[in-house]
């Protein structure tokens, strides 16, 4: 039995490394001293350096920004809304609509892309940051419906009940009952939407238009000249700030399941 245990831990420890040794390696280089990636001449701080004096970089990171930022929002609070609206449904057919609801999260992004390119064409919309929210917004709702929704299936039905036996309308009973219990859900999937929306590419080369640059493209359309330390800087804070998101997610979900158990 031991053997046995020993070989599994050995094997996910060689499957983790497997999977995160090139971001390893980027990460070391992002520190090389010479122009070259393949050339390691010495350990420097220049190239975080110059990339923080980048206003082409300075420009997309703040619409990468916007954008996250404008998206995860608006999918807190379509999904939300359709979680409290499945969960609390009485329809027979409910259970295929939460699975239509999580469609986006599923489909490969090319496709998504093409349907969005296809769609923002047929009704002449200018593609730009409005274009880049509407998509954005549509593959995230996804993230937070499915936390809200576990959150609400989870839920003492009881508390609402109470508050409701006391005279609350469903109003109040959703401000001061509900919401407060699900928070902790709609929190960690914003937070996942946002990352999902800050790392995107596939998606926003077809839906942006040629005056809004955003931080995926821009390192999209430069890796095209060649692999410079500058990138790997670049891409090393990227990797850093998601990696964050998604732990502060995944604390904020853990988080919100203790304070349930103790309710």
């Amino acid at each position: 039995m031991k053997k046995r245990t020993a070989f599994s831990e050995g094997y996910l420890f060689l499957v983790t490394l497997l999977m995160y040794l090139p971001i390893i390696i980027v990460m070391i280089y992002s520190f090389n001293e010479s122009k070259l990636s393949s050339v390691w001449s010495g350990f420097s701080w220049k190239w975080y350096e110059d990339l923080f004096r980048d206003r082409d970089i300075a420009s997309a990171l703040i619409n990468s920004l916007l954008l996250g930022v404008l998206s995860s929002l608006a999918a807190a609070v379509i999904g939300t809304l359709g979680a409290i609206g499945t969960v609390r449904s009485a329809w027979s057919g409910k259970n295929v609509m939460a699975y239509i609801a999580t469609l986006p999260m599923m489909t490969p992004e090319i496709i998504l892309g093409m349907i969005f390119l296809a769609f923002f064409s047929l009704l002449g919309m200018p593609f730009g940051m409005t274009t880049l929210v509407i998509s954005h917004t549509a593959f995230c709702i996804p993230y937070v419906f499915m936390q809200v929704k576990a959150r609400l299936a989870g839920m003492d039905k009881s508390f609402e009940e109470a508050a409701r036996d006391l005279g609350a309308g469903p109003i109040r009973v959703f401000w001061d009952i509900t919401l407060p219990l699900i928070l902790p859900g709609i929190l960690s999937g914003v937070l996942l939407s946002f990352a999902m929306s800050f790392d995107d590419v596939i998606v926003s080369v077809f839906v942006t238009g040629a005056t809004v640059n955003t931080l995926p493209i821009l390192i999209y359309t430069r890796l095209k000249t060649g692999l410079t330390p500058k990138i790997n800087a670049l891409c090393t804070l990227m990797f850093l700030a998601t990696l964050f998101l998604v732990l502060l997610s995944s604390f904020l979900g853990k988080l919100g399941n203790i304070h349930k158990e103790r309710k």
